[in-house]
């Protein structure tokens, strides 16, 4: 079905960002083909929540910054997120400008790449092909074609056969000033046994109706590993779309640790494919919604590889008349012999306004296998806030507390000291 789009940028707007970034014939073509998909797909359906009236595509795609000398340079929202002098392989993106960007020496002359999207478009091209939008389809619903289409900058990794990481490689996405888009797109590939960690965290400043609508593509050799934690504290003015994938291959492993902390509305899907025999994820979430947020937040797995295990933890408090959707789904497919899938939700509800809804799924072809689930929303145990008030805490100290402690197994994984505490600065902050 056609869909009558009133859009703010046209095929001439993304065909001169391209050029201007000298990006490949194949990548502007991808572009626009995406582009005109846009108005034959229906938006994603999604659990309990309507986004047909959400700022999807009214902005203006292509804001460009100025890069600048240091980091001290940097926009104080930016400097908050990070230990400027400790930190050894950064990139700062600002709506679609690479502001920054500072490489590990060690890791580079070991083969690793890491760059901004526009840069590997340019002298790692065919690498960059062979994975652009193999786990996340470009036609998959009409925002992941527009992320294809308006895509604005983002990362690249690649990690060769044999080589680890020593030191976390972060990124800040920074999006700012009245109807912007940040539209990054974040490639990872980890070749055999292969190990590397990366970090990144979403803010905002001043600005309304602004968007981002981001992509995370992962790739994990035979027993390789990937860590990522990604902590997004976005304004109440931003819609926020994320799209997460990762495709792993024999004995691969992958670790998610996600603080969705936004202020306003709030997709998130985060798939894991357990190709590969032996292959393993663990994926941890935590939210905090307050005002009248809408999050929907979905963590998935789906085991095609044997003896493949998974475990998902998702945690959500929710306050104000905030309202959470926490989808945990875990697929085992017909072959996936000896797979076992472990999946948790808890809201806390923290209001007499505020909803949450947990639904855990299992869906299972195959008998010889383990799987599980837990589930539970509700408010804060009388109990427990009884026992800390007659240790002399007083009952706003002890709710808080509880919720801290009831959010602190998926803070403290938080491989990076500075990001773990801005984590629990923006627990605090959504708390007070």
């Amino acid at each position: 079905m056609s869909v009558d789009l009133q859009l703010r940028f046209d095929r001439e707007a993304i065909t001169q960002y391209s050029k201007a970034n000298q990006e490949p014939e194949w990548f502007l073509a991808s572009r626009l083909a995406a582009f005109e998909a846009c108005s034959q797909l229906e938006l994603p359906v999604l659990e309990k929540t309507k986004i047909d009236k959400w700022n999807i595509d009214q902005y203006v795609p292509f804001l460009t910054q100025p890069k600048v000398a240091s980091a001290d340079q940097l926009d104080d929202v930016v400097k908050a997120e990070i230990d400027a002098a400790a930190v050894k392989s950064l990139l700062v993106q600002k709506n679609a400008s690479i502001i920054f960007h500072r490489e590990q020496a060690e890791a580079k002359a070991q083969g690793v790449i890491f760059t901004d999207l526009a840069t590997a478009l340019r002298e790692h091209g065919d690498l960059v092909k062979k994975y652009w939008m193999q786990a996340v389809a470009a036609d998959e619903h009409r925002l992941t074609a527009l992320h294809a289409a308006l895509v604005n900058g983002g990362v690249f990794i690649y990690v060769p056969k044999n080589v680890e990481v020593d030191v976390p490689l972060q990124a800040v996405f920074q999006v700012a000033g009245d109807g912007a888009l940040l539209c990054p797109h974040v490639l990872i590939v980890a070749e055999a046994n292969s190990k590397v960690t990366y970090v990144d965290t979403y803010v905002s400043s001043a600005g309304t109706s602004m968007v981002a609508n981001s992509v995370v593509e992962v790739f994990v050799g035979p027993g390789a590993s990937v860590q990522m934690a990604s902590v997004r504290s976005l304004s109440a003015e931003v819609h926020d779309y994320v799209f997460r994938r990762a495709i792993l291959d024999r004995d691969g492993k992958m670790e998610w640790i996600l603080g969705e902390m936004n202020d306003g509305n709030t997709v998130a899907n985060n798939t894991t494919v357990l190709k590969g025999s032996g292959s393993a994820v663990n994926t941890k979430t935590v939210s905090v919604g307050t005002g009248s947020q809408r999050q929907n937040l979905t963590s998935q797995v789906q085991h095609i590889g044997t003896h493949s295990e998974s475990d998902m933890l998702s945690k959500a408090v929710m306050t104000d008349e905030a309202t959470a959707i926490l989808n945990g789904i875990t697929k085992i497919e017909k072959g996936a012999e000896k797979a076992n899938g472990e999946q948790a939700e808890n809201i806390l509800m923290l209001s007499e306004k505020a909803r949450g809804d947990a639904n855990p799924i299992l869906l299972i072809d195959e008998d010889d296998v383990k799987a599980g689930h837990a589930a539970s929303v509700g408010r804060i145990s009388e109990e427990s806030v009884y026992y800390l008030m007659s240790r002399g805490i007083t009952r706003k100290e002890a709710e808080r507390l509880i919720v801290l402690g009831f959010l602190d197994s998926v803070v403290t994984e938080i491989p990076i000291e500075e990001v773990k505490n801005r984590l629990r600065q923006a627990l605090e902050r959504k708390l007070a």
